[in-house]
Order: structure tokens, then C-alpha cells, then sequence
């Protein structure tokens, strides 16, 4: 177990008192340092903004909530926390190649972004959440799956991040809650029902895997996609990334499965939703990999 106050001590130290030239990113609640340790060797320190005087501690204990007993390769591991007067710290695994947002809108690292390394990141993320909804107790909503809120590691290999307004579904209880989330990635509902639910998580995931093809945010297609009457005159050329080289057939079909996939996450009804575990177990059945032919011996 990690000695909190020792902690502290070696981060404050480390970051200078938090200096900027250590700030590689910020968020909503707070902002992200990286940190080396000679006991942890490179780390992230998500430090809340202070000024959140009401949201901040209920952000910070939902993420240490959320996170504490999860251990799962696609969600960013939490190593601990520490939490005084001054400061409140979520410390994290560092994952290198930063947020799919920031490499979606790059263009030279948007072309290392190839299919199949897509595909993957899409999986990732739907195993996460499925992960989440179906094999945490209680199931756990994140609530802000978007572009941003997705890490790379140095493997491509996708890790969701950023529980900061995660919910914890309590059977007991009617779930309701205030809006929040991402523009462009809430589900529909969530604007007159006000009820969290796993449904939530599915619209957003709809919405990010359409985005990853695409290699950036669908806008009004979102619409379009989700009604069945107008989805089928939409072309396959107007939803690719058109960064990367046209993809081979098998490639193709994936991708095209994967649409569809993903559309029908985004229907209106959230009951006609597939949930995630749906959608997890369909993409993990399939492979985009062209069959490696293994020549006979003579």
C-alpha cells in the first residue's frame, strides 16, 4: 500500500509545487501533471481544481469510488490517492501516447492510427464498458465516454479514463441526476428524463467508435445514422478517415459491421439499444486479420 503522506511529499517535489512546465493536460475538474518517481517511475497526478468548492470533493470521491477495486486492461489503473486542505490528488498510471483526441486531430499521428489499430481501440472500449455495466457490483455508468476521455498507451491499446462524473447505480433508486457529460456525446434521453442509465454509456460509445473511423466527430450524420429510413443512402467513403488508404475487403467488411454496429447504438429508444455486453461479445467474434496460408510440406 502506498504511504499517502510520503506520496504527497515526492510529488509536490517532483512537479516543483506544480509547475506548469509538468501540466500535460487538463479537464473538467482538474488538471493532469506527469510525474517521475523513483518509487513509481512515471506517473500521472490528476490534481482538482479548488475552486470546485461544491462539485470538487463529490467529483473526487466518485472517482476513487469508481476505480478502487477495478482492475481491467482498458480502464487506467488508480495507484492511489491523497487529499488535504490544499490539494486533491488522484494518482494514475501514466499512459504514453496521451488522449484518441489529440492524436485524431494530428495528422501525422492520425496515419499511425492504420484500421486494425482502430478497430482494436474501438474494442478496447467496448470491452471496458462492458466491463463496467455488467461485471462491477454495483454497475457503474461512466457517464462522459468521449475522444478526450480515451488514453493510448504505447501499444495503441485503448484505456478509458476520467470517472470524474461516473455514476454507481444503486437498484434501489431512481438514478436521476443532473446533466452532464460531453457536447455531442450525451444521449438524447438525458436531456428530458434526467435518469442515468447503462443506455447513456452505449449512445456515447456509438457515437466515439463512428469517430474513430472517421477520424473525427460525425456532427449532423449522427442524426442520420440513427434513423433507419435515411442510414442506408449514406455512402461508405463519406464515413472514413479520409487520411488513410482506402481499406482491403476484409478490412472493409469489419469496418462496415462495425457501422452498423455502432449505429444502432445511437437509436432514440434506449430500450432499442443493444447493451454493451451485446456489443462487446459481437466484436470480439470477429477478425479483421487476413488468414495467414500455411504452405503444405512436401
Amino acid at each position: 500500500m502506498l504511504d499517502g503522506k510520503a506520496l504527497y511529499r515526492d510529488i509536490l517535489n517532483a512537479t516543483e509545487e506544480f509547475d506548469a512546465t509538468f501540466c500535460i493536460g487538463q479537464g473538467g475538474h482538474g488538471s493532469v501533471y506527469k510525474v517521475n518517481l523513483p518509487s513509481l517511475g512515471n506517473i500521472a497526478v490528476k490534481r482538482l481544481y479548488s475552486s470546485f468548492e461544491n462539485t470538487h470533493p463529490k467529483s473526487f470521491m466518485n472517482e476513487v469510488r469508481a476505480l478502487i477495486g477495478i482492475k481491467h486492461r482498458n480502464i487506467v489503473n488508480l495507484y492511489g490517492y491523497c487529499s488535504n486542505a490544499q490539494n486533491s490528488l488522484l494518482v494514475y498510471e501514466y499512459v504514453e501516447r496521451g488522449s484518441l483526441s489529440s492524436i485524431l486531430s494530428n495528422e501525422a499521428e492520425s496515419k499511425k492510427l492504420d484500421w486494425l489499430k482502430r478497430v482494436n481501440i474501438i474494442k478496447g472500449v467496448a470491452f471496458a464498458l462492458s466491463y463496467l455495466h455488467q461485471d462491477c457490483s454495483p454497475s457503474i455508468v461512466h457517464r462522459d465516454i468521449s475522444s478526450r476521455n480515451v488514453l493510448l498507451d504505447s501499444e495503441y491499446e485503448a484505456r478509458v479514463s476520467d470517472f470524474g462524473i461516473a455514476k454507481l447505480l444503486n437498484p434501489d433508486s431512481s438514478n436521476c441526476t443532473t446533466l452532464a457529460g460531453t457536447y455531442g456525446y450525451v444521449a438524447p434521453e438525458l436531456a428530458y428524463t434526467m435518469k442515468v442509465t447503462q443506455m447513456c454509456d452505449v449512445y456515447s460509445f456509438g457515437v466515439l467508435a463512428l469517430e474513430i473511423i472517421k477520424g473525427k466527430h460525425l456532427g449532423e450524420y449522427i442524426t442520420v445514422l440513427a434513423n433507419s429510413s435515411t442510414r442506408d443512402y449514406v455512402q461508405l467513403s463519406d464515413l472514413l478517415d479520409e487520411r488513410l488508404p482506402y481499406p482491403e475487403d476484409r478490412v472493409k467488411e469489419v469496418l462496415v459491421f462495425i457501422i452498423k454496429l455502432a449505429s444502432s447504438c445511437l437509436l432514440e429508444t434506449p430500450k432499442s439499444r443493444p447493451t454493451m455486453h451485446f456489443v462487446s461479445h459481437r466484436l470480439s467474434s470477429m477478425n479483421p486479420r487476413p488468414p495467414t496460408h500455411v504452405r503444405q510440406a512436401k
